[in-house]
This record gives C-alpha cells, structure tokens and sequence, in this order.
C-alpha cells in the first residue's frame, strides 16, 4: 500500500490558515482529506462545520474528509487514524496538520522520520508556511517563532497582500527570500489557492527528481554562492540566491519614515546561506563532519539541503534534514557532460556561516 501523504501547514495567526483549511475541508475537490488540528480554540475551524462534543476527537464531514484534535501526541494520534484506516473504519487520501500560531513545525516534522511505524505508513510531503503581509514585519521583528516558521518553509504564501503597498510587499518578499531561499513565494487572496499548489510539493522526497527546487541548481547572473553582493532590485530571484550581508536592495535601505516595512533584514537570526563546489567530497570526512555540525547546531539548523557530487558513485548523493536528523539517498546518474557540482542550502538560527563553509571544504578530496 503506497505511503499516505501528509501536509504540515504552519503560519502566523490572522494568516488565513483556517480559511485555507475550511476550503481544503468542504470543497467537492474528490480528495478525501484528514486534517489534524492542534487544538480547537478561535482561531480554528468554525464549529458550524465540526462536531466537537464526541468523545471520540474525529469527525467525518460531508464530502469524505475527516477532523481531529491532537489532544495528546501527534504520533498516537496518526497511529490511530491509520489503523481506522487499515480496518476500513475510515476512508482518507492524506492528511493535514495544522499547527498553532506559534508553534515550532520541527518536532511535527520529525516525527515522520523518526518513528519507524509512522515513517512506514505516512509520507511527509511538505511544510506549508502562511504569512500575513499586513503584520508580518512587526511579527518577523517580535516573534522568533514566526521567523523559524518561515525558514521551516517548502512553500510560502502570503495573504492579505492588498492591504499594503507594493513597496512593503517587495520588501517583505525579499526579506523572506534572505531568510529562506528555497521556498517558492507566493500571493495568494485568503482562500483562493489552487490546490494543486498545496499538495504534493515533495518537499522531503530525498529521492525525487532532481529539480528538489525548480531553480536549485540555475546557474544565473545574481546567484553569488557565498552571498558577496547582492544589488537586484526586485524581488524576482532565483530561488537559489544567497543573499550575502552587502545587499543594495532598496528595502534594506533604512528609513524611518517608513517605520517597520522597512526594517534591516540582516537582524533576523534566521538565515541562509549557500555552498558549492565543483570538487568531490569525500564520504567519510563530510559524514564526520556533518554529524558534528548536527550535534552541537541542531536544534538551530531548521532546515538543510543538497545535492553533492561524492567520490566512489557516479550517481547523484541528494541529502536534507531538520534540526538534528538527518538523511542521504541515492539520486540519478550525472549526466554525459554535466558539471559535478555540489550545491547545499542551510537556514538555520545564528548558524557560524564561516566554521560550516571551512568545514565543507576540507572535506572535499
């Protein structure tokens, strides 16, 4: 029996997460979907659509989907919805989880790799990140959990963009580029997002094919892979950009008339930053030094990702991980005349961007 897909949907409160959800649960879209909410409080789904006083926390709704509470470990909680599953009580194609306003996806996440009951069962396809443009430089700048919820991210969509300007709009994208490179953008009115931009984003598949990123390995004339200068004027990068700390972009230009759409992204503590090398590496040394970097940064490595050209295999190592697991698998051959190149992203908190990029290199053989 095939894996069961399961979405991660994250973002600040008032980002329209619910008004999301409540499309993804009443819409005839032929999918049956369960989503697993943290908690039922006001921010969450209406109760005119939910039953909430049966003891049992899992509702069917009208069009096949289901909804329940977490009330307890997240793990019990799909343990028990597979097995349902598995007797036939209960009929789904995948599954959501929506976290509360502030919480941390990473724990969520991890729990796809580290249970090995879940890991057979559920396939972890991506985190979904919504912001809220209106409020989101004040959140950005207040709250640390709503800049981890954005380096967490697969995909980033942004609501209520027509409440600003075009101009805090631009600075609010490239601000979120700088702190999450690898995330598509996008603006999208409170609900209406296609869904096919929602599921099935294979944003943990180790061995999918190799556009991980559509733009992962583009080769173009603003991508600087140790951040050196960065002047584009517009927030039309390639993903694979890394924003160094000399960027000219106007919204890094601090001006106080403009209060907090402006304010200086290289404050945030989350950020990326990108290497690359045509050398090899050598299997033994990077693993070394990876579990090394993993043990005492971990808990701030939010999320990491590559494609590396390692000595002793002609076929591509494709590698990610959050917080401290992490995992590697063989992608496909190097093409005839394609270039070997190793290319990683980290986004983490304070990472020591120098000690990982040194530390990568001697790893090369």
């Amino acid at each position: 029996m095939s894996l069961i897909p399961t979405t991660i949907l994250t973002g600040f409160l008032g980002s329209g997460k619910t008004t999301l959800l409540k499309r993804v649960l009443t819409e005839a879209h032929g999918q049956k979907i369960a989503v697993i909410e943290n908690e039922f409080g006001e921010e969450n789904i209406d109760n005119d659509i939910l039953v909430s006083d049966t003891d049992e926390q899992i509702i069917q709704m009208s069009n096949g989907c289901i909804c329940c509470t977490i009330r307890e470990d997240l793990r019990v909680t799909l343990q028990l919805l597979a097995a349902k599953r598995r007797k036939g009580l209960l009929n789904f194609d995948r599954i959501v989880i929506e976290t509360t306003g502030l919480a941390d996806p990473g724990p969520v996440a991890q729990t796809f790799f580290m249970d090995d009951e879940i890991a057979e069962t559920f396939l972890l396809d991506s985190i979904l990140t919504l912001v809220d443009a209106k409020h989101a430089a004040q959140q950005l700048n207040d709250r640390q959990e709503a800049r981890r919820q954005v380096g967490f991210a697969d995909q980033i969509f942004i609501s209520k963009a027509d409440l600003v300007s075009p101009q805090e709009l631009d600075a609010l994208q490239h601000r979120l580029k700088h702190m999450n490179p690898r995330a598509p953008q996008k603006v999208v009115h409170f609900g209406e997002v296609a869904l096919s931009e929602v599921f099935d984003l294979k944003g943990f598949n180790l061995n999918a094919k190799l556009d991980i990123d559509p733009d992962f390995l583009k080769e173009d004339g603003h991508d600087h892979a140790h951040g050196e200068h960065c002047d584009h004027p517009s927030h039309q990068h390639d993903h694979d950009h890394a924003h160094g700390e000399h960027c000219d972009h106007p919204s890094h230009q601090h001006d106080p008339a403009h209060g907090q759409g402006h304010h200086h992204h290289h404050d945030d503590d989350v950020k990326s930053f990108v290497f690359r090398s045509d050398k090899a590496f050598d299997p033994a040394k990077l693993e070394d030094f990876l579990g090394a970097i993993v043990n005492i940064y971990g808990p701030r490595m939010l999320r990491y990702k590559g494609v590396l050209n390692m000595r002793g295999t002609e076929r591509k190592v494709i590698f990610q991980g959050v917080h401290q697991l992490m995992g590697s698998d063989l992608g496909p051959m190097w093409a005839d005349g394609e270039v070997k190149t190793s290319k990683m992203v980290f986004i983490g908190i304070d990472l020591p961007k120098d000690i990982l990029l040194q530390g990568l290199e001697q790893c090369l053989v």
